[in-house]
């Protein structure tokens, strides 16, 4: 099936996310979509969807438009999407999944899942996806839940497959699995949307790239071009992909130790199991790990924000225990804090920038003027941020909702690194960013531990982790599986995060 998008246009009040967008997916095609985040893409293809309505344009499929409006429309019409999120009952049987709201019947209206079954064998078997049509979704790792979500859409019979960011939880494994299923699809016929801003993967499967940026498309590319070509397509100007750094200088302090900890999710579940490693001055160590594996109840255990359970490990900064410290009182200890939501936990949207940059120091020097805020102060030093840190902003009383994500990062970054610090724990740093932001916050993190800094880097990305630390562990089900150096190979790092030990 040929799918044309023809001057696309989708607005949102007076912001213009899709912007006259033109695109031809030829059948049997892998067509990349690359672009940074909030470029538009993933807009565009709600729209392809039936999620969104085009408030100008046309969706064209072999030479007929179009009028989805909604997602049922779009999948009789051949168009099947797998988001970025799953969306899987987490009891329900693979089966059970599969068919859901297209339920086979039988006599009386009783519903068939011995032909669900059949047709998940069947495509399976055709694919090589190997699925169990029985098994339960919880029970399945995220790579082939994912498959599941495949699925789904071709026994909808998918001409045209969209795949939202599909790599963002799986393994280097998982992934490379992923794209083979994607060349066979392709091979069969299908038409694949690929949305990514990975590089690696885009130059790896694609047969052609379209580059969006700020809602409009600028060019073409093959994916044969370099890595640096594509990212200045995606972002308008030259990006230095690499990470320059020397090697570390350790300093004589073990800036943080932490033994044996055990901490507790949300639901009361075990999802840091008995971790302990060490971080030096000077040096970057990378927790690595498919999200999900208690990272981030790792972090928050170490600022705080999530209790240690008692009697059960221990954490000490600079030789001294803090597990009865507060969320204050550890960051008065030394301790900066960049956390993986910045939305949630890093900024307040309807404040300023001036505001958010004091949020953790507006009780004392150099916000605060006895019991009140020195604002001309406050105001200096966040012009001065803004400038050091490349905010781009009209001023610093623009309210932070108002930033792209990678403005929004940079000012969590900038209050973090604008204090004194001797720990730097730095949780998913470039999620949601682009390519020149991810360039710029590299170098900052590196500069820290340059500076004799201890740096805690949290990242479910893989080329991030590899360009920064110095030593890397891999958490997977709670537990440390091991540390390596920063020299281990992708494929050694892959098998740890499915939980091979190192």
């Amino acid at each position: 099936m040929k799918l044309e998008l023809r001057g696309v246009t989708k607005r949102f009040g007076t912001l213009v996310a899709n912007d006259r967008i033109n695109l031809t997916v030829e059948p049997g095609e892998i067509h990349a979509l690359l672009g940074e985040n909030g470029a538009g893409k993933s807009t565009l293809m709600n729209v392809l969807y039936g999620l969104y309505q085009a408030d100008e344009g046309q969706i064209v499929l072999d030479g007929v438009a179009q009028n989805f409006k909604g997602p049922g429309d779009a999948m009789a019409a051949g168009i099947g999407m797998v988001h970025q999120h799953f969306m899987l009952i987490p009891v329900f049987t693979v089966a059970e999944n599969v068919v859901l709201g297209n339920e086979p019947t039988k006599k009386f209206g009783l519903l068939d899942l011995e032909a669900a079954r059949k047709k998940v064998r069947e495509l399976s078997d055709r694919f090589g996806f190997d699925v169990d049509p029985d098994a339960v979704i919880e029970d399945l790792p995220v790579g082939v839940q994912q498959r599941v979500e495949i699925i789904k859409s071709l026994i909808r019979d998918a001409k045209v497959l969209v795949l939202d960011e599909p790599t963002a939880v799986l393994t280097p494994q998982e992934t490379d699995e992923l794209m083979q299923i994607m060349r066979d699809l392709a091979k069969s016929g299908t038409s694949i949307i690929f949305i990514t801003h990975k590089l690696r993967e885009v130059q790896a499967v694609s047969d052609k790239i379209t580059v969006i940026r700020q809602g409009k498309v600028v060019g073409e590319a093959k994916p044969t071009d370099s890595a640096s070509e594509l990212a200045t397509m995606m972002v308008g100007r030259e990006v230095d992909l690499k990470v320059d750094k020397a090697v570390a200088k350790l300093g004589d302090t073990m800036t943080l130790r932490v033994e044996d900890i055990h901490v507790e999710d949300d639901r009361k579940q075990l999802a840091v199991d008995g971790v302990s490693f060490n971080v030096q001055a000077g040096e970057v160590l990378a927790i690595a790990g498919v999200q999900g594996n208690g990272q981030t109840e790792l972090a928050e255990a170490l600022l705080g924000l999530r209790p240690v359970l008692k009697g059960r490990g221990a954490i000490a900064l600079n030789d001294k225990y803090i597990d009865h410290l507060s969320v204050r009182k550890r960051l008065e200890s030394g301790i900066g804090y960049v956390p993986e939501d910045r939305k949630k936990d890093g900024l307040v949207g309807e404040f300023t920038i001036a505001e958010n940059l004091m949020l953790n120091g507006s009780y004392g020097k150099p916000f605060a003027k006895g019991i009140s805020i020195d604002f001309a102060n406050r105001d200096r030093i966040a012009d001065e941020l803004i400038k050091e840190f490349d905010v781009r902003t009209p001023s610093a009383s623009t309210h932070a909702e108002k930033l792209s994500g990678g403005n929004q990062q940079k000012v969590v970054v900038a209050r973090e690194l604008s204090r004194e610090v001797n720990l730097l724990i730095v949780s998913q740093p470039t999620r949601g960013v682009d390519v020149g932001s991810i360039e710029f916050i590299h170098e900052r993190i590196i500069a820290e531990r340059d500076q004799g800094k201890a740096v805690l880097l949290i990242s479910t990305e893989l080329d991030e982790v590899l360009a920064l630390a110095d030593r890397i562990a891999v958490m997977y089900r709670g537990k440390i599986v091991g540390i390596v150096g920063a020299d281990a190979t992708r494929e050694t790092l892959g098998k740890m995060m499915a939980g091979v030990s190192a």
